[in-house]
């Protein structure tokens, strides 16, 4: 059985009363229980545990790890993201949702600002599905459509997805790349946009299902990394005169 751990950094929950209405056993659990009723073994980790709830034991156990995280991006300890970072090269799967794109393991992992444009004002989105084929996508039609969310436009400063899976249209105009895939070492990377804190998108059945088939997606190949440095030949190399 895939084993997920659905780390959240649990503070809008703590803040917002709005949040916890929409999300009261917060967004960790909201998306724990949707995994958890598709036959998947889900855990949750938050901020405040001890190194984040990301231990050595955790992580090694951990075939995909989920990440939400918005405002408390610098609280993530760089020794845990370091982890974090070495546990994907080595071959464990890793979905970024939403805000996460601005986290200190996706921007690592990345190289680059993750910047985009943003406004907050009840947009309707559609996530227009433009690559039909893709696992991720099964079961989902043309396009998802979000009555009300957060607007993330374009320039996104990402490199060149290995696969662009989503692409999302917003009321107001703006269009951004929502699905992206990227393999990184022996891991495979998804970032999906939508999930904006104050919004009921993971109770969305075709979003639950993107996250369900990321997860089988991204998890985890098992194979040792390569051998790098000096290398001995495999063949007997003839000595030239």
């Amino acid at each position: 059985m895939v084993k997920v751990t659905v780390w959240n950094e649990n503070r809008h929950e703590q803040k917002n009363p709005v949040v916890r209405e929409v999300y009261p056993e917060g967004i960790h659990g909201a998306i724990a229980a949707f995994l958890k009723e598709s036959g998947l073994d889900a855990k949750t980790a938050t901020l405040d545990e001890a190194e984040h709830g990301l231990t050595d034991a955790v992580l090694k156990e951990t075939d995909v790890l989920i990440w939400w995280g918005h405002l408390a991006h610098d609280e993530v300890d760089d020794v845990v993201v370091e982890k974090v970072k070495q546990r994907v090269l080595d071959g464990m799967g890793l979905i970024v949702l939403h805000s996460g794109h601005f986290s200190k393991i996706f921007k690592a992992l990345m190289g680059t600002s993750c910047d985009l444009k943003w406004r907050e004002a009840d947009e309707k989105e559609r996530l227009w599905v433009v690559a039909p084929s893709h696992p991720i996508v099964e079961g989902i039609g043309e396009y998802i459509e979000l009555e009300k969310e957060e607007m993330y436009g374009e320039h996104f400063d990402i490199p060149t997805p290995d696969e662009l899976v989503f692409t999302s249209w917003f009321e107001g105009g703006e269009v951004f790349r929502s699905g992206c895939t990227y393999t990184r070492g022996n891991g495979k990377v998804f970032y999906f946009r939508p999930g904006h804190e104050t919004y009921p998108t993971y109770h969305n059945k075709d979003i639950q299902r993107v996250i369900i088939n990321g997860v089988k997606w991204a998890h985890r190949v098992d194979r040792k990394r390569p051998i790098y440095g000096n290398a001995q030949p495999l063949e007997r190399i003839e000595v030239k005169n």
